[in-house]
């Protein structure tokens, strides 16, 4: 088991990433919004197994070129083994993006799921931010959380029996203000860059709705199940006194923590491969050009 906590969620990963994005929408970004018509050097803040790449790199122009860094060892041999079966020019760098220095030598910095991630967020998005060329372009793919938990309909249920928006809007800032990490960071992604010197920011949301349908074919119902499972939907709760007395932990007074343990408890007893559901992830994906 390595030391990385994202090198053993390898397959959590490679499970869950295409719940987001339809291939033809990251078509219509690069072609119609960011416009990208000439071969482009790529870095990838946080790249994993090289999930951006590789939804990416063919959609480019000939000629262009991405790299990957990452602190996982694992994630960077995964990344390597599936590259190197490509005719794709790459290189992958494993070290902490916290401290390592990049020089300023590329046409897109970009990140995907990954600043929610970061303790300081502003610092990682300023050196993407320096790592780019004059007229460089800044990408990053991030979660705001709440919206998510709104984006989806269990058949059968009302929403407010199994998601407790205001509870867990509470839940998410109280962990922002302990951690410094924050799962609603897409939201603020077009604010920060914009106060950091970016221009001509926008902001676009990731189009796919996941559909369990009931007439959908066995496998493919049983694939889309078990990825929102691995997704964090409908999960089984641990014991109730825990994960209450979790929940107290992370700033939720006993009344809130107890709501939320009945709301879990709820969803997982209603939601299995025979629940018509949909779910809309809305990452936010936020762009913006570096001019010096």
């Amino acid at each position: 088991m390595s030391d990385y906590y994202w090198d053993d969620q390898i397959e959590y990963l490679k499970n869950t990433r295409w719940l987001y994005y339809n291939d033809d929408y990251l078509e219509f970004l690069v072609q119609r919004v960011w416009k990208i018509e000439k071969s482009v050097d790529i870095i990838d803040y946080g790249c994993g197994f090289g999930y951006l790449g590789l939804k990416l790199l063919p959609l480019l122009p000939e000629g262009s070129t991405y790299t990957g860094l990452d602190k996982g060892k694992e994630l960077i041999k995964q990344a390597q083994d599936i590259f190197s079966k490509t005719s794709f020019q790459t290189t992958f760098i494993v070290d902490d993006i916290e401290t390592v220095q990049v020089e300023r030598q590329y046409d897109i910095a970009m990140s995907h799921a990954f600043l929610l991630h970061m303790t300081e967020p502003v610092t990682i998005i300023q050196k993407m931010i320096d790592s780019v060329v004059d007229e460089g372009r800044i990408i990053c793919f991030e979660p705001h959380w709440i919206a998510n938990m709104s984006n989806f309909e269990l058949y059968g249920l009302e929403q407010s029996k199994i998601i407790q928006l205001g509870v867990l809007q509470k839940l998410f800032e109280e962990d922002t203000k302990r951690s410094g990490k924050d799962g609603n960071m897409g939201m603020k992604i077009p604010i920060l860059l914009s106060q950091l010197g970016v221009r001509n920011v926008e902001c676009r949301m990731s189009d796919k709705v996941n559909f369990l349908d009931q007439h959908m074919a066995d496998s493919d119902k049983k694939k889309l199940f078990h990825a929102l499972k691995e997704e964090g939907l409908g999960q089984e709760p641990n014991a109730r006194n825990e994960v209450v007395a979790q929940l107290i932990e992370r700033g939720l007074d006993p009344e809130e923590a107890n709501r939320q343990y009945e709301a879990e408890s709820v969803f997982t007893k209603n939601f299995s491969e025979n629940s018509w559901l949909t779910y809309a992830p809305n990452m936010k994906i936020t762009s913006g050009i570096v001019t010096r």
